[in-house]
């Protein structure tokens, strides 16, 4: 069985490599490609070239603009990875009879209300990034191919930047922090996600049944400022020397930002836990692992 993972070099796409390699020969591409093969969906033409040429059984596409406040000064750019280089992917997948596998976002809902988003709620994205990413969904699921997408929220890793290490190194420049307090989800880790996907493509070859959309993240419940104060908390412990005296909860009002953010990310991962048997840990479970990891 041949895979073909695209955005290696993300956090999720890192972590993916890991992941999949049990579950067959592993081809995995960036946006700069090798061998001449392309991993660039910016290049559509090129990038269904090689998806042909190596004949993929499964495709994994890891790879997405996420620059969610850029996204609203380069639409087109957002669009042509998002969503048009996705729809390619898709029509791939139907030619070769491969799986496709694609990640999105809880930015395709307006982040309304107190309740955590189910699959079939109603999308309606507040952002150029949310619009993108819902396109691209919706060109995968007119396509008719098999395929398994993941909607996550708040992924970090231990492997490049992430808000955790923001916090860490504002902590120990100033006695004083402000975070954002009204808006609520789960840090979900990338390995998380990779695992969970490895596990799911297992099962949705053997069931195609499976196929359709689910939400990935990790159990519980924070705010940016819950976040904020937990990885303080746990520098603190591990005896990291700190500045930061006070972290002080702020509005997302307070802080205006170019793309707007939903308040409420929380997703309701109970159709993923179900039809493949899982358990998702608590938060607080990754980012400590995490935070250990990065010393």
């Amino acid at each position: 069985m041949k895979i073909l993972l695209l955005g290696k070099s993300g956090q999720v796409g890192w972590e993916a490599q890991r992941a999949l390699a049990p579950l067959g020969e592993l081809v995995a591409l960036d946006r700069h490609g090798s061998d001449g093969l392309c991993g660039d969906l910016e290049q559509v033409d090129t990038l269904a070239d090689t998806v042909r040429r190596l004949a993929p059984d499964i495709i994994v596409n890891a790879a997405a603009y996420t620059a969610v406040d850029r996204a609203e000064h380069e639409a087109e750019r957002a669009q042509r990875i998002n969503a048009d280089a996705v729809a390619v992917l898709a029509e791939q997948a139907v030619e070769l009879g491969a799986l496709l596998v694609h990640y999105s976002t809880d930015y395709v809902f307006d982040g309304s209300g107190e309740q955590p988003w189910r699959e079939d709620d109603k999308p309606a994205p507040l952002s150029v990034y949310g619009a993108t990413k819902l396109a691209g969904e919706q060109a995968i699921r007119d396509s008719r191919c098999d395929h398994l997408i993941f909607r996550t929220s708040w992924v970090y890793a231990a492997r490049g930047g992430n808000f955790a290490r923001t916090m860490l190194r504002l902590a120990a420049e100033r006695e004083q922090l402000t975070v954002i307090d009204d808006q609520l989800g789960a840090p979900t880790g990338a390995d998380l996600i990779a695992d969970v996907s490895a596990h799911a493509i297992r099962s949705t070859l053997a069931n195609r049944d499976l196929c359709g959309t689910y939400h990935l993240a990790a159990a519980g419940l924070t705010s940016w400022h819950g976040y904020a104060s937990f990885v303080i908390d746990h520098a603190r412990r591990a005896g990291t020397p700190l500045a930061v005296q006070t972290i002080t909860p702020i509005p997302t009002a307070s802080y205006p930002t170019p793309a707007t953010r939903p308040l409420n990310s929380r997703l309701d991962t109970h159709r993923l836990r179900s039809r493949f048997g899982l358990h998702l840990a608590d938060w607080r479970d990754g980012v400590a692992r995490m935070l250990t990891e990065i010393g």
